[in-house]
């Protein structure tokens, strides 16, 4: 059994310096954005409970930023929680903004962080989180806001629409008071109201999503118009570096003419 489990090891070792080869030449993209979809499928498919799903899915968000970082990707964002769950039950609603808490708490004390100059901030509607996940939030983004040497955002009760919707209404209250031209309202001037909009590329070059479902549910609707989208038949928690290697791979084979 050891003997197989070495040699298992060894090719994935073999696999991932090939796909590291194929890759390391090519136009690495600046913006990656993953779907973290398939916890709970992960945790069903074992036998365990759902929570335990979400820890390891949460345990797979450090590794992934290991990997990022190591890759020279310059901005990460992940899609860990929508508007939308908050409709799950509430047991499961609360399990999962407690690891939220955990994880960004690790953050404070995370020496990668700091050495990496890793800007860290959350998006989407966070005055619909407990107070406390709120205060934690405003602490870990001070902690890392002179930062700008890589980016992570985590869409924490997001969505998409909400986005937009709420983008509209600081363009509007800002035409109400005569401080914004209609004339002035264009493409560039929308983006500037967006979530994303500290970021210094919030359009992402490459967008994941884990499970095997193909959709986007949601996740940065506006900025993900020119995206390659690459759907992964792997549940979150299961997700290792030669997955995004894999993607990262198809991300260099397309060619992208962003409409011409």
């Amino acid at each position: 059994m050891l003997k197989g489990l070495l040699s298992a090891i060894g090719a994935y070792r073999i696999y991932e310096g090939w796909l590291w080869h194929q890759v390391k030449g090519g136009k690495m993209p600046e913006h990656i954005a993953i779907i973290l979809d398939g916890n709970r499928r992960w945790a069903a498919s074992r036998l365990l409970d759902s929570k335990i799903g979400h820890l390891y899915g949460a345990d797979r968000v450090s590794q992934l930023l290991d990997w990022c970082l190591d890759l020279g990707v310059h901005c990460v964002t992940l899609y860990s929680f929508s508007t939308e769950n908050f409709n799950r039950a509430p047991s499961e609603v609360q399990e999962i903004l407690r690891i939220a808490e955990k994880k960004l708490q690790d953050v404070l004390v995370d020496e990668r962080i700091q050495k990496a100059k890793v800007r860290v901030k959350v998006i989407g509607r966070i005055e619909l989180l407990p107070k406390k996940l709120q205060e934690l939030i405003r602490k870990v983004e001070e902690s890392t806001q002179k930062h700008s040497n890589q980016f992570l955002t985590v869409a924490l009760a997001y969505g998409g629409r909400a986005e937009i919707v709420d983008a509209a209404k600081k363009i509007a209250e800002k035409v109400k008071f005569g401080e914004l031209p209609i004339e002035k309202i264009t493409e560039d001037t929308f983006e500037k109201f967006l979530y994303t909009a500290y970021m210094p590329k919030p359009d992402p070059d490459l967008i994941i999503r884990t499970s095997g479902e193909e959709r986007l549910s949601g996740f940065l609707l506006w900025q993900s118009a020119y995206s390659e989208l690459c759907f992964l038949d792997v549940f979150w928690p299961d997700f290792r570096r030669i997955d995004l290697l894999r993607a990262i791979r198809t991300y260099q084979q397309r060619k992208r003419r962003f409409g011409a």
